[in-house]
């Protein structure tokens, strides 16, 4: 008998919520049907503030906005129509919307903050790590550039603590290929990324360890080399100990580099060794064929 009671309570409140639902669904249909723009406006902005609805406010908002231009509500009603996708997650389509609000209302109150959350909206729009950071230097240039329009702005500490966010994002994301190049034994093209490294993030935390690593990919890609290229890649190999000992004295991968320079050293001699015989059995061809 308890159980049959429960049974027929849960299924009274599941109709008690499917008729709220109906009715909600009902009324909103009205309300979008209403050819009174003012009405749909105001419930608009009801939806919004006190019912934080930000779908229902979205579509009442992206039906008005059109038609209201140049109404004196016209201004508010663009600006939380971009909240509205923004709240819902829709962060690609609120910069762009926040945008076009602050180029719109330049001199509105609102300006500041729509071009801070256009800013704030590609900040959220960036990807993983393994996409494409496109998104990411683009969100980096628009917080630079919100900073440069308003740098008084109670939003400016904000924004660049998200510049040095978004930098750390694409110093990890540069640090990674470089590394992966390395391990997929793409040694000339780690070589590369990890030189571009240390120029675009001079002061990253990743920067004793990317001189290492590009001393081992060079002495690796040298290793790997035809005869004649060997030679000048060893020096190379040579150079880049010698940076990188000057700089990291103490470093945790002093040892690791020492074994590559000597084992580099014992290299060049082989190397001078081959040629020495080379330009001898040269010299004795060519005195043969004089004689």
């Amino acid at each position: 008998m308890f159980i049959c009671k429960q049974a027929n309570a849960v299924a009274i409140l599941l109709l008690m919520m499917v008729a709220a639902a109906g009715s909600a669904c009902s009324k909103f249909q009205k309300i979008l049907k209403s050819d009174d723009w003012k009405f749909r406006y105001n419930a608009a902005i009801d939806y919004y503030e006190k019912k934080g609805d930000y779908y229902r406010a979205g579509i009442l908002l992206e039906d008005l906005v059109p038609i209201i231009r140049g109404t004196p509500e016209a201004e508010k009603a663009q600006f939380y129509w971009a909240y509205c996708y923004y709240k819902q997650g829709q962060y690609e389509t609120s910069a762009a919307e926040f945008k076009k609000f602050h180029d719109t209302y330049n001199r509105s109150k609102f300006a500041e903050e729509a071009l801070y959350m256009h800013c704030y909206s590609l900040y959220m729009s960036s990807p993983p790590l393994h996409l494409d950071q496109a998104n990411t230097i683009t969100a980096i240039d628009a917080f630079q550039d919100f900073i440069n329009r308003y740098p008084n702005s109670a939003y400016a500490q904000q924004a660049a603590g998200a510049i040095v966010a978004l930098r750390a994002k694409l110093e990890t994301k540069a640090f990674k290929n470089a590394k992966l190049y390395q391990q997929l034994e793409r040694y000339k093209s780690a070589v590369i990324a990890y030189d571009n490294f240390q120029k675009d993030f001079p002061d990253s935390r990743y920067q004793e360890e990317v001189a290492f690593r590009k001393l081992e990919a060079q002495y690796d890609l040298a290793q790997n080399s035809y005869m004649d290229k060997k030679r000048e890649r060893f020096i190379e190999v040579v150079r880049m100990y010698q940076v990188f000992v000057d700089k990291y004295p103490k470093s945790i991968f002093l040892r690791q580099a020492e074994n590559i320079f000597e084992n580099t050293q014992r290299q060049l001699k082989n190397i001078a060794a081959v040629e020495a015989a080379m330009k001898k059995e040269q010299e004795k061809v060519e005195k043969t064929a004089q004689n």
